[in-house]
């Protein structure tokens, strides 16, 4: 009889300092569910996509604790792949890896398309990370659709490619706190992507369950703010941050604990969001970036001038100082604050302490998700861009989410623009 695996939950001083708890917020909740996830996920057979990204990596680091027969990682990062195994083997800390195979390919491409037809595993649960989630992409409408294409148009081909595949018994695609009532064009693709996910005219294999997971900012992760601080004091350049800015937090680790939670065990049709409490842990930004600076030995020194946070970095160094730049929340698409629940949607408790969940909304006109997909595909057919721009692109999500034509927060000023 095989042991209740124990997933190690300690959190590294570090992420202490950025989230104010020493273990993870979902240890609790993986020890009671421990044996469960060891029926659902020992010998099975998963497909993860996007898994060299950081939130799927660590979702998959913990999911090895439960000895997985078959794991078919797919990601178009080729380096990231390379680097996820790299890490795994070197690891005396990894678990006993059954068949791992990492394939370079991207969710929309052919190649995965033909792959995915020629394999005959019969894969028991489908993980998708695959997005583009930067706020800064929507600078034009050519990134906006790319926007489209990868946060929605291939989670709704995903679909029907595992049509039919009865075996399949989960789907899990994650989703971000941006899609609650979204100020950003990312956040409104990824409120589309919960349509592609959910919507009831979506092919998924007959009796399959689909859950989602929302949550806060994931400290150090790929492309990350924080990550750039780490990157910024290594290359001996100033840190920045925008002012007046609340967000929450999770730690890498605590993203694939949530994640493996809400891809398991998460209800059919639902969103699962951290039990996170406003008043506690929606912290300022800059108070993290002082506490950053304090954790590597430096005394933050606050500016908001440009030209004297690059000019000062040596002569602050030497004094065990660290440039700070605070800048104006005033670029495109940024909330001054986080949320997990939008407008018409109603969160409860769920069998979890530590996580809340939601139902899925349709769009007020139920018929327009399936027209908008339609509409995209035309779109990328189309041999030249014709009148495209940002504002059309925003009436196109406007027809599914009509709110988002007054809460998409644009601005002439873009994140490329800052530090």
């Amino acid at each position: 009889m095989n042991s209740t695996p124990s997933i190690p939950t300690a959190l590294s001083p570090l992420d202490q300092r950025v989230v104010n708890r020493a273990e993870s917020l979902f240890a609790p909740d993986l020890g009671a569910a421990s044996a469960e996830l060891d029926d659902l996920i020992r010998d099975s057979r998963i497909l993860m996509i996007g898994g060299a990204g950081s939130i799927g990596s660590q979702t998959l680091r913990t999911i090895l604790h439960f000895a997985p027969r078959t794991l078919h990682v797919i990601d178009h990062d080729e380096n990231g792949l390379a680097e996820l195994v790299r890490g795994l083997r070197s690891s005396p800390d990894t678990p006993p890896i059954g068949e791992l195979l990492t394939l370079p390919f991207d969710l929309g491409g052919d190649p995965f398309r033909l792959w995915l037809s020629s394999t005959k595993v019969p894969y028991d649960h489908v993980l998708n990370f695959a997005a583009l989630k930067h706020v800064r992409t929507e600078k034009d409408p050519f990134s906006i659709l790319a926007m489209l294409e990868t946060n929605v148009l291939q989670l709704d081909h995903l679909s029907e490619l595992l049509h039919g595949r009865s075996s399949v018994r989960r789907v899990f695609s994650v989703s971000t706190d941006k899609a609650a009532n979204p100020s950003s064009m990312m956040g409104a693709t990824k409120r589309l992507m919960e349509h592609a996910l959910f919507h009831p005219t979506q092919p998924w294999p007959s009796g399959t369950e689909i859950s989602s997971a929302r949550f806060a900012n994931v400290a150090f992760s790929n492309g990350s703010l924080l990550q750039a601080w780490q990157r910024r004091i290594a290359a001996g350049q100033p840190i920045a941050c925008p002012q007046d800015t609340r967000r929450f937090f999770v730690s890498l680790e605590e993203s694939g604990h949530l994640c493996t939670l809400a891809g398991f065990l998460g209800s059919d049709r639902t969103i699962m969001v951290p039990a996170l409490d406003p008043s506690e842990q929606l912290v300022v930004l800059s108070d993290v970036a002082t506490a950053f600076l304090d954790h590597h030995g430096f005394e933050a020194f606050v500016t908001y001038d440009e030209s004297e946070a690059l000019g000062r970095v040596d002569e602050l160094r030497a004094a065990s100082r660290w440039p700070l730049l605070l800048t104006p929340l005033d670029t495109g698409g940024e909330k001054p604050y986080e949320e997990f629940v939008g407008e018409h949607e109603v969160v409860r408790s769920s069998r979890f302490a530590s996580l809340q969940e939601l139902d899925y909304v349709l769009p007020a006109e139920p018929d327009s998700f399936t027209e908008l997909v339609a509409t995209l595909r035309a779109m990328l057919a189309e041999s030249d861009a014709g009148d495209m721009s940002v504002d059309t692109m925003r009436a196109l999500i406007a027809r599914v989410e009509p709110s988002f034509a007054s809460t998409h927060r644009a601005s002439t000023k873009s994140l490329d623009q800052r530090m």
